[in-house]
């Protein structure tokens, strides 16, 4: 029942009395995408993009892929075009998006953007055995170990050689709750089950082995629609105090507002 409430809640945000009760104070967004381009606009006036890198021939082989209908669900997967745009566009997109593995269906409550000429970026590096994928084209998966130990969920955004993914900050749990269980290793019903991005890998049950898989299509790891969340909060990015100071401060941050599926710290958080 506990999961029931959870995933109602975060389908119809702002029309239960929980999620009211939470943002009371909040104000409302009637279009989250264009409070975000305003955001983009307002860090990326004297920005320009670095030279697109080369094409990496691992996807040059993907040309029949069509997107279709999750073979277990209803609910359609992401075609390959959605994911051609800039990543602080696709980051508040994928919001209320599914996540969808064996038994395992994830609803994605918290990202990060990552762009180009961006400091806290892995494409400043450039091309290496590790960041190709990020300069793959839009739709792929990027996946990378933090310290060693925490395996982390991109989604690569934008066309190709470009170097931009969204990281899965949290999500919610839909479907497969035991399997998310054992693989946690926490018998848990609440947020700290999935409040975090290396949390969000485990849950999965992926390794760096996935990087560069297609999410656009049946089969593995898979990308599907959800609704569009009715309020939105922004706010800095976590953990990147190597940056530059332009992007520790951009609100490049992005979670569903009301959302107790979201991970510390909570109070950089503010609507857009």
């Amino acid at each position: 029942m506990l999961l029931l409430s959870i995933k109602i809640q975060l389908r119809f945000c702002g029309q239960s009395s929980l999620l009211s009760s939470r943002m009371d104070n909040n104000q409302t967004i009637p279009n989250p995408i264009k409070a975000v381009r305003a955001i983009r606009k307002s860090t990326d006036t004297n920005t320009k993009r670095k030279a697109r890198a080369k094409p990496n021939p691992v996807y040059q082989q993907e040309e029949e892929i069509r997107p279709t209908t999750s073979i277990s669900s209803n609910i359609p997967i992401l075609s390959r075009d959605f994911y051609q745009i800039d990543a602080l566009d696709l980051a508040p997109r994928l919001l209320g998006k599914h996540l969808k593995k064996d038994d395992v269906v994830l609803q994605i409550t918290e990202v990060e953007a990552y762009r180009p000429n961006d400091s806290a970026c892995h494409a400043r590096f450039g091309i290496t055995a590790r960041t190709a994928p990020v300069f793959g084209p839009g739709g792929h998966a990027y996946v990378y170990l933090c310290y060693g130990l925490h395996t982390m969920l991109n989604v690569v955004a934008d066309k190709e050689g470009v170097g931009a993914a969204v990281l899965i900050r949290s999500c919610a749990p839909v479907s497969g709750l035991e399997t998310i269980q054992k693989r946690r290793g926490l018998k848990s019903e609440k947020p700290v089950l999935l409040a975090g991005p290396g949390k969000v890998g485990q849950a999965l049950g992926i390794t760096t082995e996935w990087s560069n898989h297609h999410l656009f299509a049946p089969g593995g790891l898979e990308l599907l629609d959800g609704p569009e969340p009715e309020n939105i909060l922004v706010g800095p990015r976590v953990g990147i105090e190597y940056a530059t100071a332009e992007h520790v401060t951009a609100l490049w941050r992005f979670a569903i507002a009301g959302s107790p599926w979201i991970s510390a710290p909570k109070n950089t958080l503010r609507p857009p």
